[in-house]
């Protein structure tokens, strides 16, 4: 697997990873909120952040040049370019349970600590999304902060996790 920059082309085939609406919201919290996730609606989303700059949307490859994987690296704070912050983190569906999602988020914690220069990844997670959480904790994440979030579809507990470099 490898990491690259991602380009207009991934987002049909991220979009079609998200089957369902509670997917959406585990995967995205409230920061779409239209089911089913269409590929402009991503490119909506990325065009205004990128216009902020300091965001970086990556996308995983696998040896046969297959979209296997997708997150983005955000700085959320003005000013501080020592703490990033993960968000959007997807694998494909049929290439889960095979390593993709450790891998990814190491490729993305070595990218974050040569290439941006932090010191500090910082992700979240809903509590409903077990798998999820063992992964980040696997690569070692730990959570730091446990909050509710009000959802369309609900309140979640929301697990903000960390890891320093």
């Amino acid at each position: 697997m490898h990491l690259r920059p991602y380009v207009k082309d991934d987002a049909p085939i991220i979009c079609t990873w998200i089957e369902t609406e509670e997917e959406l919201y585990r995967w995205s919290a409230d920061r779409f909120g239209t089911f089913p996730l269409r590929a402009e609606d991503l490119e909506e989303n990325y065009a205004r952040q990128a216009k902020e700059g300091r965001f970086h949307p990556l996308t995983a490859i696998d040896g046969e040049g297959n979209v296997i994987g997708h997150f983005v690296i955000r700085h959320p704070r003005a000013n501080d370019e020592s703490s990033v912050r993960f968000g959007f983190i997807i694998v494909d569906p049929k290439a889960r349970g095979k390593g993709y999602g450790k891998a990814l988020l190491l490729h993305g914690i070595r990218y974050a600590r040569e290439a941006l220069g932090a010191n500090r990844v910082e992700l979240s997670v809903f509590a409903n999304n077990d798998s999820t959480r063992r992964c980040y904790e696997a690569v070692g994440f730990r959570q730091y902060n446990e909050r509710e979030r009000e959802l369309p579809i609900g309140t979640w507990t929301c697990r903000d996790m960390e890891i320093r470099l």
